[in-house]
């Protein structure tokens, strides 16, 4: 990069710098966050600039200024698509890669089907109104506890590894190396990397169950989880189960099979309605885990009661 364009990116940056800084003193904004190379994500964007960036073949790809790379997985990225832009990225130890590519949207048939509700929980991830079986919490496998388990002890590990640096730092003036730290930083990483793909595989695979009965319409409840976090009895088990990237996940797929996705009103007491005479049960407690009306003596369980209740949100509203 010759001086003149390093002068001229510099002037960009600090015109970014400048505007940020004035949005903070106009109090539009928050304080600027400055990135740590250990807590945010190492990506690097690459734009199509000649014709030849970015050529998928069946096994490796070419990106621009690194040439061809070979790929791990093939079957992904569509073969003769036209790449737009591409980005690579690190994470827990491995590299990804991510494309924009032009593709033709597909036709789909209008469903024709009823609606269905789908009630989410913590007990079980999800309890939908057309199916008998609810989906399981998949953080109450066996192998997702031994996975925690394994977690713990490796960021005990971790967390000693980073005291005996500071004494021995303290000992030798700074001299001490981080060598251990890093490789240990990578296991951690690796353990939450493992569990994060187990726990969207499930979401992908309840999505997939839920689209392919080609429902009219489907409603989920607008919860609020911010507001469910703040018990922090249930504060990790609400965060494991990855209910905003469902709804998104869920949303996506509507979309694409023209499904209307009905979002259920926050307040609205779809576990509190009995889903046969319609009365309210004022009384319900969340630790009742069965539903019991006193009008019309229905008993059921009440996650099941809430999904019908859903399913019906549509109609009602």
């Amino acid at each position: 990069m010759d001086q003149r364009s390093q002068q001229q990116s510099c002037q960009a940056e600090h015109h970014e710098w400048g505007e940020g800084f004035q949005e903070v003193f106009r109090k539009q904004s928050g304080f600027t966050r400055f990135k740590k190379k250990n807590r945010s994500d190492v990506k690097a964007y690459f734009p199509k600039n000649n014709r030849t960036d970015w050529t998928i073949e069946r096994h490796r790809l070419k990106i621009p200024t690194l040439g061809f790379v070979r790929l791990k997985e093939k079957g992904y990225i569509p073969m003769g698509s036209m790449v737009k832009s591409g980005t690579v990225s690190m994470k827990a130890g491995r590299y990804y890669v991510s494309v924009l590519i032009e593709a033709e949207e597909k036709p789909y048939d209008v469903p024709e089907g009823n609606g269905i509700g789908i009630d989410l929980g913590i007990k079980d991830f999800a309890v939908v109104s057309t199916m008998e079986n609810p989906f399981a919490n998949i953080n109450k496998t066996k192998s997702v506890r031994d996975l925690g388990k394994r977690l713990k002890r490796e960021q005990r590990r971790l967390s000693r590894k980073y005291e005996s640096l500071n004494v021995r730092n303290k000992e030798t003036k700074g001299e001490a190396t981080r060598q251990n730290i890093h490789k240990q930083t990578i296991k951690v990483q690796k353990l939450h990397q493992r569990l994060s793909c187990i726990r969207e595989n499930h979401v992908n695979q309840v999505i997939r169950k839920v689209i392919r009965q080609k429902p009219r319409f489907i409603t989920i409840e607008d919860l609020n989880v911010m507001g469910m976090m703040k018990n922090r009895h249930l504060a990790k088990a609400v965060q494991s189960q990855n209910f905003h990237s469902f709804r998104l996940k869920l949303a996506g797929k509507c979309r694409r099979n023209g499904i209307e996705l009905r979002i259920a009103d926050r307040w609205y007491p779809s576990s509190r309605l009995c889903s046969e005479c319609g009365s309210i049960r004022k009384d319900l407690k969340l630790s009742d885990r069965t539903y019991r009306c006193d009008a019309c003596g229905l008993v059921i369980d009440r996650d099941r009661n809430a999904s019908i209740n859903l399913s019906r949100y549509g109609l009602a509203a």
